[in-house]
Parts: structure tokens; sequence; C-alpha cells
């Protein structure tokens, strides 16, 4: 939503200062211009990437027209999740949770918090590394190097369509000039025409330069932008998952551990400590 707000306040900005100042806005339309600028980088963005890079970024452009899932609620039913597991674990001993470890879609603990559980790769993460704690062949130093390890992975695999669309938006000014350039080079064809014919030529030409930096800064680049935000906020799910099963790990009781937990959330999404108890109980009663 806030994306095609965006949009507009961009496009009526600008097209509408344009227009107040007396511009004629059916001179902006060169619906050629844009099939050489977009064509372009569209042939350069194929040429440039590979198939898994090309599928992620297409994947990844309709998230952008979302609001962020991560929100207060979904932290919370984390937190409350793992530290009913780690209660389970302290009260019923580490084999208790096999169960759960290996079907988490029938366990009745991860039933309870279906939004955890619709995010397979977080549910895939918590449970991989519960299975080791099950295992009890590793210390608490190497499974926190294997979980940075596999959180910067993830964060590499996201920044892939980030960086495909920075490059894309970088590269749109260049292709703006080079249909600017081809316009010109029209208009020197023609320069025989008297000049208001050579006046409008010469417009249709410089239409070229300016839709070329309006898509790269007004509707391009800010996707990039966008998309790392959310990719940062995908990340520190895992960072809660990581802080939390660590401290349970070192000898932390439940409450303690999701407290470590809480605090590696961003303030905006960070419930209190009282208010995160008392959802906890509530949880529990269900």
């Amino acid at each position: 939503m806030f994306v095609i707000i965006g949009y507009l306040v961009v496009l009526g900005s600008i097209f509408g200062g344009y227009a107040l100042a007396g511009g004629h806005l059916g001179a902006l339309w060169q619906p050629l211009e844009v099939l050489m600028i977009g064509g372009g980088a569209l042939g350069a963005f194929v040429v440039g990437n590979n198939a898994k890079a090309l599928k992620a970024t297409f994947k990844a452009i309709p998230s952008t027209l979302k609001g962020s899932r991560f929100t207060k609620s979904l932290y919370m039913d984390l937190l409350s999740l793992l530290y009913e597991i780690l209660g389970k674990i302290r009260k019923d001993g580490m084999m208790s949770i096999e169960n759960d470890v290996e079907n988490p879609e029938d366990s009745a603990l991860f039933a309870k918090y279906p939004k955890v559980l619709a995010d397979k790769h977080l549910v895939e993460f918590i449970t991989d590394y519960l299975r080791l704690m099950v295992s009890g062949n590793m210390d608490a130093f190497q499974i926190e190097n294997l979980m940075d390890n596999e959180i910067e992975t993830h964060h590499m695999e996201g920044h892939v369509p980030v960086h495909c669309i920075a490059r894309v938006g970088d590269a749109l000014p260049a292709f703006g000039i080079i249909a600017a350039v081809m316009g010109v080079v029209h208009t020197m064809e023609n320069v025989a025409l008297p000049p208001a014919e050579l006046g409008i030529l010469i417009a249709h030409a410089l239409v070229g330069t300016f839709l070329g930096i309006l898509l790269a800064y007004g509707f391009v680049t800010p996707l990039s932008g966008l998309l790392e935000q959310k990719l940062e906020e995908s990340t520190k799910m895992y960072q809660t998952v990581k802080v939390t099963l660590l401290a349970s790990l070192n000898g932390y009781a439940p409450a303690i551990a999701v407290e470590f937990g809480r605090k590696v959330l961003y303030s905006s999404e960070r419930p209190g400590f009282n208010e995160l108890e008392d959802f906890v109980k509530q949880a529990k009663s269900r």
C-alpha cells in the first residue's frame, strides 16, 4: 500500500508541478522512449544475472506491495513458542520434544502458534537446532558457529534480489541517455525541417533522459531499499531464535533465555517484559 502511495506522490509531484508551470503533459508521452529504456534495462538485467537470481528477484518484487509481516504479535508468538519448548525440556527432559521437532506440523506446541508455523524456513531453523540439542553431541560454541553461518547464508541469499534491482536502478539513467542520443540522431536526420518542428523533435529526445532518471530514482531504486529493510527484519527472527536457544544451552532458565531473545528485537516491535510474561501465561492456558 505504501509503495503505491509513494509512487502516486512521485507522479503527482513531478507531473503536477510540470503542468502547473505551463508544460504540456502530452509532450511527455513517448512510448518509444519507454520501449528503448525499459527494454534495454530488462535485457541487461537478464544478461547480468543467472536463472537463480532472476527467479529470486521476480519472486521478491510482489512482496514489496505487502506490508511487513514482522510485527510485535509475530515476535510475541515466537518468544512464547520458544518459552514453552524450553519449559518442556526443563520439566520433562530433552527427549520430550523429539516428536515436536520431527513433526512440527503435528505438534500441539507449534499448532498454538500458526503465524510461526506458517514460516517454513523459520520452523526448519528452530527444529534443526533443537534436534542438535537433543543429540547432545555439540556444545554451545559449535552450535553458535553453525547458526552464524546459516544466518549469514540466509542474509546473502536475501541480498540477491536487492543487488539485482539496485543495479537496474543504476543503469536506467544511462539507458535514458541512450534514448536521448537516439532522439538527437533522429533530429539531425531531419535538420532541414522548420525550427518549430525541430524543437518538437529535440523535446521528444530530452524526454528519454527525464524518463531514465525518473524510473531509476523514483521507482526502481527505492524498491531495492525496501527489500533490504524486509531482509533485515526477517534476519532478526533468526537472531532471536539463536540468542534464546544459546542462552538455554548455557544453563539459563526459560524465562531468562526468552528475555535474551526479547532484547534482540527492534524497539518498535519489542514487547515489554510484563507484556510478554502475560502473553506467555495466556498462551500456556490455551
